[in-house]
């Protein structure tokens, strides 16, 4: 088997040839649509709290649904209070009810999702990008525990478990930016924005 970067030799098939970092081209493209799968929902977790498409955000007290009303984010709505508020349960119970709703709470969630989903996207800020998505994942995770179906793992676990493997196979290079953003004189002098 050759290391090429996604081109193949007259001895190895597109199967067989492997990428940069010996990843398969069939791996690397599995993770490519992992990444971009993960940012698609990061985004929509974003989009559907700020404008309340009533998809999870967007109900009234009464259960009827409001798209686009009083709990979208641009009406006022806070992204954070309602689940960090009725949603948690366990030892940090306390300490998210606290913060359910306070506005950098809610800005740095909202910074996050839509930061972790733009970069998850375009396959650019990997490292970053993967470390506070594993964060954000952990977090969401420590809000109920232990969870409802196992007594340590739920999906936000595996959730955090594929933002590090995303991060370090380098996923942003195959079918996004990362490659090209590698090559910017600013992630040059600063490697951890790879």
């Amino acid at each position: 088997m050759s290391t090429t970067h996604g081109t193949d030799t007259p001895a190895t098939t597109p199967q067989m040839s492997t990428i940069a970092r010996g990843l398969t081209v069939p791996a690397a493209r599995a993770l490519a649509v992992l990444r971009i799968a993960f940012g698609l929902t990061f985004l929509w977790a974003f989009f559907d709290k700020l404008l309340a498409l009533g998809y999870h955000t967007g109900y009234d007290a009464e259960g009827n649904l409001d798209r686009f009303g009083d709990a979208a984010w641009i009406n006022g709505g806070s992204p954070t209070e309602g689940f960090l508020t009725y949603g948690t349960k366990g030892p940090f119970e306390d300490f998210y009810q606290s913060i359910a709703g306070d506005a950098w709470a809610d800005w740095l969630f909202m910074l996050g999702l839509l930061g972790i989903g733009l970069a998850l996207t375009l396959g650019i800020g990997m490292r970053i990008a993967g470390a506070a998505g594993a964060l954000l994942y952990l977090m969401m995770w420590s809000v109920y525990l232990p969870p409802d179906n196992n007594p340590v793992l739920d999906e936000h676990v595996l959730g955090a478990i594929s933002m590090v493997v995303l991060a370090l196979t380098y996923a942003g290079d195959t079918w996004g930016a990362g490659r090209a953003w590698a090559h910017t004189t600013l992630v040059r002098r600063l490697p951890a924005l790879r």
